[in-house]
């Protein structure tokens, strides 16, 4: 029998001994005043966060992929994480991956067992055809959950990068993981309920890692989302405000530029601060690796 309770994640809150005789007023506040505590714990841990960064950002740039394993409420943070990359930077849907025990299907509803399973997960891997270049995220709120720490293991043995996150300190998949992200939130609200303040911190965590890691892939110029898809009419706004903001022309003249820049921000921003066509714009992003900045000083 596993015991869990000297665990963190798994200890009662003396904050909210009597949290069924609380008034609604008084729930909120004691948990808003638990959830203040998750970025100072995510504090300590910023250098390992960075080397995870640094991770993706060399997996990527040797043609790998950042691919999230979990289980329950960590495995769909990193399915949402994932997601939420291909609309944002412009990346396939197949750059950023998101495994969950259980598959699909357990986003919605629990499949027993899946996360008690080391094969399962090395089984995921491989119909991901996985390989040495990628970059596999472990991220278990307890530490300890074996279909992560399959996946991590089967990870080393082919010479990925790996990276685990877990709210316990002294973790097992700490001790598998070759960076190692520990943020001990401390008890939650609701004993062992872990969707609360350690869902918080996975999901803190995981905005920076992949924020950063486009960010150092060029995705970005100045503070701008410049190879965001356009998939609606608020978001092409969003682009003709990025043009002028970033170059100072007014709107009839972005929405020009856009235009023969097919549509692409970084390419309508490089042709007019570099005062290029398109063509040169194209050849300037292509020699600078899709960094903006760069491509305007050549």
């Amino acid at each position: 029998m596993i015991d869990l309770r000297g665990m963190m994640t798994e200890s009662r809150n003396p904050e909210s001994m009597n949290l069924d005789e609380m008034t609604a007023l008084e729930i909120v506040t004691v948990m808003n005043s638990e959830d203040i505590k998750v970025p100072q714990a995510i504090k300590s841990q910023l250098p390992m966060i960075a080397q995870a960064v640094d991770c993706c950002v060399s997996g990527i740039k040797e043609g790998g992929r950042i691919i999230y394993i979990g289980a329950g409420t960590s495995g769909r943070l990193g399915i949402v994480d994932a997601s939420e990359c291909p609309p944002t930077f412009g990346v396939s849907h197949d750059l950023v991956v998101g495994l969950m025990a259980g598959g699909m299907r357990a986003m919605s509803h629990a499949v027993e067992g899946a996360e008690d399973s080391r094969e399962l997960c090395v089984e995921d891997l491989k119909n991901l055809a996985l390989r040495k270049s990628d970059t596999v995220v472990g991220l278990a709120a307890s530490g300890r959950t074996p279909y992560v720490l399959g996946g991590l293991e089967y990870a080393n043995s082919i010479g990925c990068r790996t990276v685990s996150i877990a709210c316990n300190t002294d973790s097992a998949i700490g001790k598998e993981a070759k960076v190692k992200i520990e943020v001990p939130v401390g008890p939650e609200v609701l004993t062992g309920s872990t969707r609360l303040k350690a869902g918080t911190a996975q999901k803190l965590v995981l905005n920076m890692i992949t924020t950063a890691t486009m960010v150092r892939l060029g995705k970005c110029y100045q503070n701008l989302m410049v190879d965001m898809v356009q998939s609606n009419a608020k978001l092409k706004i969003r682009a003709q405000n990025m043009v002028m903001d970033a170059t100072g022309v007014d709107r009839d003249e972005a929405i020009e530029i856009l235009e023969k820049a097919q549509g692409s921000v970084k390419t309508a921003i490089v042709m007019i601060l570099a005062s290029c066509s398109c063509e040169e714009a194209l050849n300037r992003l292509s020699a600078s690796e899709g960094h903006v900045r760069q491509a305007v000083m050549q």
